[in-house]
């Protein structure tokens, strides 16, 4: 019982680490689009194409922070792994929030 405390402790400094990760790249990401949007407009030059692909690449990695801190909210290393793309599902989820696969057979090898 004492390894398995020990395995959920490890795992949720794992989340708070990725967690941390993300919130660093996410807010550099910020600066590099106002950066770019700043350089654009100061050329009269806006190309909308680049704005648009570095604002879905934010969205990516905010949804990826959206989802370590759900399982961690939800309780921390009670997570499942997606057996398809490796991303950290809350627990019970029925589908994988980034490929869509069933998490049934992760679930229920728990």
């Amino acid at each position: 019982m004492r390894s398995a405390q020990a395995q959920r402790e490890g795992a949720d400094r794992q989340l708070l680490a990725k967690r941390d990760r993300l919130i660093e790249r996410f807010a550099a990401m910020q600066l590099d689009l106002g950066g770019a949007y700043y350089e654009m407009a100061i050329r009269d030059h806006v190309n909308n194409d680049v704005l648009i692909r570095k604002a879905a690449e934010m969205q990516r990695v905010d949804a990826e922070l959206r989802q370590v801190e759900g399982v961690l909210e939800a309780g921390g290393s009670g997570a499942s792994r997606c057996p398809v793309c490796e991303a950290l599902s809350a627990p019970g989820a029925v589908f994988c929030s980034q490929c869509g696969s069933s998490l049934a057979a992760a679930n229920h090898g728990r």
